[in-house]
């Protein structure tokens, strides 16, 4: 199975000519993202154009020294945590939220994984009404654990809710729609399927917006969420913009180095702005949220300057290149 992901990502980017020189973590210039190659969260992830499928008596050693450089260093970082807080309860994706900087979400949920399998840390699977599951992480030796977990559930429950997150969806759409034509990007549709004589129909998805700036046509896609934007819709959406004809554009809390180096290979941008966006009069909630759990949650009244910049700046940089 790992052989057959080797050759099918040859086959894509084609046959090795040298190896990478350096196979350690390194630190992203972009939003502080560590650049490593786990590209796949649902299988074991090897992502290096560079390795050649048809040596196949490296593949041991070189899978091994990849799980050792990110797994393990953020096994060390975890147990460090839960050394330092052992009356404390986390859950997953507060886990991946915590160490995003560092590590992609799944190199975080594998270390986890790991730990509690080699009895380092517990893993306690409890009901999230209305929702479905939530998996808490705990040092073995805490006894109380359940209280702590019980309030976290209940925290997580109201902004888990399905009323909750389709607000939390609409407020980042509303609050992009208002701050890219500051900076002269104008939208020209949402829940766009078709653009010009183009029309997408090998899916049912949309994209959310179009906008436009200087004759480029830009399809949109804004995740105001605190995991990751799904591998397959992502895909699926870089896609539509190439049948469309319109260039990618992600706008998300956060992203990894992978899916972003794989937006500007289409020609696209992803920008990322970080922190998880309330709706309107909800500040006092945001503000409860980031200091009894740490998320980037905030409440804003409108879109930092510096962050639509960064998309402008791009823009021109690159009308710059083609003109």
């Amino acid at each position: 199975m790992q052989r057959s992901h080797l050759r099918a990502l040859s086959l894509k980017r084609g046959a090795s000519v040298a190896r990478r020189e350096a196979r350690k973590p390194r630190e992203s210039s972009q939003a502080g993202i560590l650049v490593c190659r786990f590209d796949d969260p649902d299988s074991y992830p090897f992502d290096e154009p560079d390795f050649d499928p048809d040596q196949p008596e490296e593949l041991e050693t070189i899978l091994a020294a990849q799980r050792d450089s990110f797994a393990d260093l953020a096994k060390s970082e975890l147990v460090k945590l839960f050394e330092e807080q052992p009356e404390s309860v986390f859950y997953q994706r507060q886990l991946q939220v915590m160490f995003e900087k560092r590590y992609f979400h799944w190199v975080t949920v594998r270390a986890l994984s790991e730990l509690a399998r080699e009895g380092v840390l517990a893993i306690e699977v409890l009901p999230l009404p209305k929702t479905g599951t939530i998996t808490f992480y705990r040092a073995s030796s805490y006894r109380y654990w359940k209280r702590d977990a019980d309030e976290v559930v209940k925290l997580v429950s109201r902004f888990s809710d399905s009323s909750f997150t389709s607000a939390l969806g609409a407020q980042g759409e509303t609050m992009f729609d208002a701050a890219l034509p500051t900076v002269g990007f104008l939208p020209k549709g949402r829940k766009v399927r078709s653009y010009g004589a183009a029309e997408w129909t090998e899916t049912k998805h949309d994209l959310d917006r179009v906008f436009e700036r200087d004759g480029v046509a830009y399809g949109a896609e804004i995740k105001n969420t605190l995991g990751y934007i799904e591998r397959v819709e992502l895909e699926i959406k870089m896609k539509m913009c190439k049948h469309l004809g319109l260039k990618p554009l992600f706008i998300v809390r956060m992203a990894p180095k992978t899916y972003v180096n794989d937006v500007a290979e289409m020609g696209g941008f992803t920008l990322i702005f970080k922190y998880q966006l309330y709706p309107f009069g909800q500040k006092a909630f945001a503000d409860e949220v980031r200091a009894k759990l740490g998320l980037p949650t905030d409440c804003p009244s409108r879109i930092e300057d510096g962050t639509v910049k960064r998309l402008l700046d791009w823009h021109l940089k690159t009308l710059a290149k083609s003109g």
